[in-house]
């Protein structure tokens, strides 16, 4: 969190009003002890980053980790909101820890509450939750303190924040705002240590790593849509279009050759990458820089043109296979691993069959399935109806969490 930050968080701004805020003192414990804090985190590798970001703020100002929240002055939760079911673990969480405090004799911790969740805003939050002390919004978690990390050869890097993509589905932009890449100069400084603290294994993290460097400046959706009562799906704007065209090697692609040239880096791994942008200089790169890990994340949602365009993705089944192809040519050794949606508003047998013969056709070995959810504010909540019955969206989820997942557990490959 950024100085400015701190000053807001220690005067109680962001705090529910009369009750503790983030960075100041808890009146119901005193103690000459230091201050003790856990972190309890849902969700995908960027909010594990965001955690260890949290914990070297918290230990910068001299309070300690503990073992379990029971025994906590301070319970930070990094929430993830991508599903319904993300959410629900999230309240299912605070209910137990709720229980627990109406123990007798059990002191109750300040409860601060971060993360995707945070698209709700901190009104709605403390009204769903009446348990939080404070909310602290996503996009006020920095990099003015070193992350503190508990693996000794893996580090996250996170290489930008936010999105500028509008897929139709996804909270995440109006959870973390616009897309900012990190500037060169500040990632290599973070690797740099990290190869002085002798980790030999980097992860580099954004909402589309294949953009890095690469984002327009401009409003974001949500704004977009308050503008408009007639929104519609022709007045989403093709994710091409908040991007700039690499007129050259790919800002991405420099970054890697840069940090592939320190040789203590052993493994450089990287996540999320979109189909659309997987541009040709990236998988030239992959195939002939052995430290890129030969597993590749790649996301498909859909193997269906009709529901792809609904979502708004940017790209067609055709375009995904030709990239598939153009990674295996390059070396046959790659793995993919993907992402999918089922039960997209609107998505026939007919659609699914298309997204079973796509998942057959490339062999993945990895897959995290989801089942579709309405997310508030997003513009598939606006627009479409959620028609597919949860019958049908359990049933084709187990049948592509069988072909991908539970049939390939001999030969998964480490997916950090």
């Amino acid at each position: 969190m950024r100085a400015s930050n701190l000053t807001r968080y220690q005067s109680g701004l962001m705090a529910r009003s009369a009750k503790p805020s983030f960075m100041g003192s808890n009146p119901i414990r005193v103690s000459n002890m230091p201050k003790s804090y856990f972190i309890k985190t849902f969700g995908c590798q960027y909010n594990k980053a965001d955690s260890q970001r949290i914990r070297g703020d918290f230990e910068a100002r001299g309070y300690k980790p503990v073992a379990s929240w029971q025994e906590c002055d301070e319970l930070v939760i990094n929430t993830c909101a991508v599903r319904q079911s993300a959410e629900d673990k999230v309240r299912g969480f605070l209910y137990n820890v709720s229980l627990y405090c109406h123990q007798p004799g059990v002191k109750k911790p300040k409860i601060i509450l971060t993360g995707c969740m945070t698209h709700h805003g901190q009104t709605k939050l403390l009204e769903m939750m009446p348990m939080l002390d404070a909310v602290l919004p996503v996009g006020e978690v920095g990099f003015n303190q070193a992350p503190i990390r508990d693996d000794q050869v893996q580090a996250y890097v996170p290489i930008s924040t936010g999105c500028n993509s509008f897929c139709a589905y996804c909270i995440v932009p109006y959870s973390r705002g616009r897309e900012k890449s990190r500037s060169f100069d500040e990632i290599m400084a973070e690797i740099k240590s990290l190869v002085a603290d002798s980790f030999t294994e980097i992860t580099l993290l954004g909402m589309n790593v294949n953009s890095w460097g690469l984002e327009k400046v401009g409003i974001d959706l949500r704004k977009r849509m308050m503008r408009d009562d007639n929104f519609s799906r022709e007045n989403l704007p093709d994710n091409q279009s908040q991007y700039l065209r690499p007129k050259t090697t790919p800002p991405f692609v420099r970054l890697l050759q840069a940090i592939s040239a320190i040789k203590q880096i052993k493994i450089i791994r990287f996540m999320t990458s979109n189909p659309w942008d997987f541009h040709n200089e990236l998988i030239e790169e992959i195939g002939q820089n052995k430290k890129i890990d030969r597993y590749v994340h790649l996301p498909l949602q859909s193997g269906s043109n009709a529901v792809l365009s609904r979502m708004n993705r940017g790209y067609t089944r055709e375009k995904y296979l030709e990239v598939v192809a153009k990674l295996r040519q390059v070396d046959k050794n790659i793995v993919l691993g993907t992402d999918i949606i089922v039960g997209f508003p609107g998505e026939t047998a007919a659609e699914f069959k298309e997204t079973l013969d796509l998942v057959k056709q490339v062999g993945f070995k990895v897959g995290f399935v989801a089942r579709y959810s309405p997310r508030p504010g997003t513009v598939s909540w606006r627009l479409y109806q959620d028609d597919v019955p949860a019958s049908v969206k359990k049933r084709r989820w187990e049948v592509l969490d069988k072909l991908i997942n539970k049939d390939n557990l001999q030969v998964r490959p480490k997916v950090v």
